[in-house]
C-alpha cells in the first residue's frame, strides 16, 4: 500500500513543539515539530527561532513540484549557525506534502540550521534526510513561497518563533 498524508498524520503537538513561520508573503505557517523523531534536530531549531536567526532569512531553493528551502543567513545555501553541524537522526517519517526536513551536504551529518519543506511526497529523500515535523496549518502559505535558484524576488521569513513563547508572551501581556 502507497504511503499517503492521511497514513502520517503528525503527533498530538502542544505549543511547545509547534514551530510558527511568518511569511514575507502575509502567510504564516505553523509545523508540528517531531522531538520524539529527531530531538537534536528540533532543539536546534527551537534553539536557533528563540535565538531570532531565522528572522529575515530567504528561502533560497524553491523548486516546483518539489520543495522549498530556507533557513541559511547568507541566502546562498552554503551558510549555517554558529553551532556544531547535527548527527543525522533518519526516522520513519516519509516525505509527504507538508514535510519539513533537515538540509545537508553529501556529509550524512552536516545538517545544522538549513531545512525544506516538501510540496508533494518525495518518498526517494527517506531515510536520507531528518524529519523533523510536518505542516499543520498555512500549506496554502507555503505554495506561494516563490519560486527559483534563487527565486528574484524570495519569499521571506519575517519571523520564525516557538508558538508556546507567543503564548507565554501574551499572557503576560493580559496580566499587566
Amino acid at each position: 500500500m502507497a504511503q499517503t498524508e492521511t497514513t502520517v498524520a503528525p503527533a498530538a503537538t502542544d505549543l511547545e513543539n509547534v514551530l510558527v513561520i511568518e511569511l514575507s508573503t502575509g502567510g504564516t505557517v505553523k509545523i508540528a515539530m517531531r522531538p520524539d523523531k529527531a530531538p537534536k534536530h528540533v532543539e536546534r531549531i527551537k534553539q536557533l527561532a528563540r535565538e531570532g536567526f531565522y528572522d529575515g532569512t530567504i528561502f533560497h531553493r524553491v523548486i516546483e513540484g518539489f520543495m522549498a528551502q530556507g533557513g541559511d543567513p547568507t541566502g546562498t545555501g552554503m551558510g549555517g549557525s554558529k553551532y556544531p553541524n547535527l548527527p543525522a537522526e533518519f526516522n520513519d517519517l516519509p516525505h509527504v506534502r507538508g514535510t519539513a526536513s533537515m538540509a545537508r551536504a553529501g556529509d550524512p551529518n552536516s545538517a545544522n540550521s538549513q531545512f525544506f519543506i516538501c510540496f508533494q511526497p518525495a518518498f526517494f529523500l527517506d531515510g536520507q534526510y531528518t524529519v523533523w515535523g510536518r505542516v499543520i496549518e498555512g500549506m496554502e502559505a507555503v505554495d506561494g513561497i516563490a519560486r527559483g535558484e534563487p527565486p528574484a524576488n524570495p519569499t521571506k521569513i519575517v519571523k520564525a518563533y516557538v508558538a508556546a513563547d507567543a503564548a507565554k508572551a501574551e499572557g503576560e501581556g493580559a496580566a499587566q
